[in-house]
């Protein structure tokens, strides 16, 4: 769905108060008026120093922001909006502690603040399939120390990846961390993130058969030195995601490489509607009730 595009500056003016968020937050959640989530009712009593619905008929109270991924949180909204703008607009990726002074929180609170997102962009990217003709590889990142590359690589985490190719450009990509790299793996990432009807090409590793189980496999002996040139959109995003890693969090470990793999592709399926970013994040936040339960320990 198209979203508005916003600058920096607008975005400021807009949410610049927590009422104003709170407005916005009641405006997408019922475009229509209030509906009582318990009996479907539409008539209500507002509490405005709570910000509380009463239902009319089964006095039940409904917060603006119950349902959404805000519900539970003790910090002002206008933190919440500001840090999903600066995660959606930093192109390098924003760290908890830039973040944390961008918007006036502990590095904790903002540390959990970008976890959240992250987990909310990756619900996003699970709910969409690849299709057409694609590219799938494997990659190892992250780590401590430096050492081997490749297969074989201590302290690295196994990451498959998959990109569609359109004519000369690529199209959208998916990423996911695992354990290991081997038939069952392949062929489970295939079925979550490829459409059956597509066709993968892949380089000649004996586990990538498991895409068959799913999809049309094309396999090729590649010597090192031609790989590009039978997968070469796919080793660009290897690539970006590299800088990208490196570039702001300086190597992750392998807890917390999902995460970061949410982020990077979210942002990179959508770099056509770069602007629009903001607005879309922001309304799968309100949509989303999944991750929108924060803990104990981060609302005190």
């Amino acid at each position: 769905m198209q979203q508005e595009n916003i600058s920096f500056y607008d975005w400021q003016q807009k949410y610049s108060t927590h009422e104003q968020c709170l407005e916005y937050i009641k405006k997408e959640k019922w475009p229509n008026g209030y509906v009582c989530p318990h009996c479907q009712n539409t008539h209500g009593y507002f509490t405005s120093n709570r910000h509380h619905y009463e239902c009319s008929e089964c006095h039940k109270q409904t917060s603006i922001i119950s349902g959404t991924l805000f519900h539970g949180t003790k910090l002002p909204l206008t933190k919440w909006f500001w840090a999903i703008y600066w995660i959606s607009t930093d192109k390098g990726g924003i760290s908890a502690l830039r973040l944390s002074k961008l918007i006036g929180t502990t590095w904790r609170s903002s540390y959990r603040m970008l976890q959240i997102l992250r987990k909310a962009m990756g619900g996003r990217n699970f709910e969409y399939k690849l299709s057409g003709t694609i590219e799938l590889d494997d990659a190892y990142i992250g780590g401590k120390k430096t050492g081997k590359r490749g297969r074989g690589a201590a302290g690295k985490t196994s990451v498959i990846i998959a990109c569609e190719t359109k004519n000369e450009r690529v199209g959208f990509i998916a990423m996911q961390a695992v354990n290991s790299v081997d038939k069952k793996t392949i062929s489970e990432f295939t079925k979550q993130h490829i459409e059956p009807s597509s066709i993968v090409h892949t380089d000649a590793f004996c586990s990538n058969v498991g895409v068959a189980d799913i999809a049309t496999h094309i396999p090729k002996v590649t010597p090192s030195e031609l790989v590009d040139q039978w997968l070469p959109w796919v080793h660009v995003a290897i690539a970006n995601l590299k800088r990208f890693l490196l570039g702001t969090f300086h190597g992750i470990s392998h807890k917390y490489v999902q995460e970061y793999l949410n982020e990077f592709c979210y942002r990179f399926n959508r770099r056509y509607w770069e602007q629009q970013i903001p607005n879309r994040l922001l309304s799968l936040c309100i949509a989303n009730s999944s991750v929108g339960v924060v803990e104990q320990e981060f609302r005190a």
